[in-house]
């Protein structure tokens, strides 16, 4: 009867051996009145969504009507001036009008045009290239949340799956231990298996609400509309090696906005420091003066020219000369760190492809071979439950180790490619 009772436990708990030690298989997820979102619709959602986006394109508006004021002609406009005087003579009592009219101009001397629209062309240009490195970085953080939900949604399938078998192991032993054919120790160790399992499965829904409620943020999802997702978790082989990676992290939008933004500085600090030689302004001026009998008409020519004696534009060529060294700090730090970052990304990337391999192709078929061969020694009677449990367990612990393990790589490879500038869509 003992063997008998090892043998019903073990149908029971490995009843669906074959398919237990497979890979986790994308799992359709529950019914709700939502239809479940496919990363290429969360991705689009999110662009639609994302305030740092909008903030972002605001301040493209502002770049571009720099740009455009700064590629006017001249930077001050021209003046006009009208003057009217009623001038009143004690010697007849009579009244004279007389009037005049003057145009005056603003001219830069030292080339603050140029570097005016040369800081504020590059200004665009980075703004532009910020744009479009943070809808790739966007793509990817939702990416990497979308695989969060997906592969807890299969966890909680496998999880699931696990307490339903511990469950109904742990009431056939009960059974037979109430009929006399198994011991308190049998039922205690498959009451216990049960209720790890059930705990598993508590703790796994517990991530799932935390990971389905980060995936509807950037989403801008309604509060009680949590997302659920469909997709394929499993790795697919990627079109690009390291030294492909590095060669285009020399052309991604990262580095380019932040070489465009140290050029830019450089040229508001030239733009200070010509500041320091001061505008000359020319005016031109035309008016009638004097008696009805003995009118005048004055032409003036004026040159003016403020004398720079006091004030040398120190402040604003001190804010330049800060802004542009840490603009080209910025510059330098990241074209030292971001290689050592894809090195180190594409390092990890290749780890987790092999660890994914070895899972795959070594771990789980032996281990499905040791769940074939423990119902063959427990009806036997060569194993006893524990050993039994051991061999569940394992196999279980393989499934979460691929589940993981496969989520880790989407999240590197994803990282990777934003870091390099490679990603369009995850």
């Amino acid at each position: 009867m003992r063997i008998a009772t090892l043998a019903l436990a073990a149908t029971l708990t490995l009843g669906s051996t074959p398919a237990a030690a497979q890979p986790a298989r994308p799992v359709a997820p529950p019914a709700t009145s939502a239809p479940a979102l496919t990363l290429d619709r969360a991705l689009a959602l999110a662009e639609q969504a994302d305030p740092a986006l909008r903030d972002k394109l605001a301040q493209r508006d502002a770049a571009e009507g720099a740009a455009t004021e700064a590629s006017a002609l001249l930077a001050a406009n021209p003046q006009l001036n009208l003057d009217a005087t009623r001038r009143r003579m004690p010697m007849d009592g009579g009244d004279r009008r007389e009037w005049s009219a003057g145009l005056s101009q603003t001219f830069e001397v030292a080339g603050q045009r140029g570097h005016r629209r040369e800081a504020s062309s590059l200004a665009l240009q980075a703004v532009q290239l910020e744009i479009d490195d943070l809808r790739r970085r966007q793509r990817a953080e939702v990416g990497q949340r979308f695989y969060k939900v997906l592969s807890l949604q299969q966890r909680l399938a496998l999880e699931t799956q696990a307490a339903r078998l511990f469950d109904d192991t742990a009431r056939a032993i009960e059974q037979r231990r109430v009929a006399g054919e198994d011991t308190r120790l049998d039922a205690n160790v498959a009451a216990v298996e049960a209720e790890r399992a059930r705990n598993q499965v508590a703790r796994v829904e517990d991530a799932l609400i935390q990971a389905r409620s980060e995936l509807a943020q950037p989403l801008q999802l309604p509060p009680r509309e949590l997302p659920q997702v469909a997709g394929e978790l499993a790795p697919t082989p990627v079109a690009y090696d390291e030294a492909a990676l590095l060669e285009r992290l020399r052309q991604s939008p990262r580095l380019q906005a932040l070489a465009a933004r140290a050029t830019s500085a450089q040229a508001r600090l030239a733009l200070a420091r010509a500041g320091r030689y001061p505008d000359v302004t020319v005016g031109l001026s035309t008016g009638r003066e004097g008696s009805v009998d003995a009118r005048e008409r004055l032409t003036t020519l004026s040159v003016s020219v403020p004398l720079p004696l006091f004030q040398h534009n120190a402040a604003a060529i001190g804010a330049a000369s800060s802004e542009s060294a840490q603009a080209r700090l910025a510059h330098e730090t990241a074209e030292r760190d971001l290689p050592a970052q894809v090195h180190a990304q594409w390092a990890r990337l290749e780890n987790l492809r092999q660890r994914i391999e070895r899972l795959r192709h070594a771990m789980l078929p032996a281990l499905q071979a040791n769940e074939a061969l423990s119902q063959k020694s427990l009806r036997a009677g060569q194993i006893g439950l524990l050993d039994l449990i051991v061999t569940r367990r394992q196999s279980l612990d393989a499934q979460r180790d691929l589940v993981e393990a496969e989520l880790d790589y989407q999240t590197t490879r994803l990282a990777l490619e934003a870091d390099a500038g490679w990603i369009d869509r995850p």
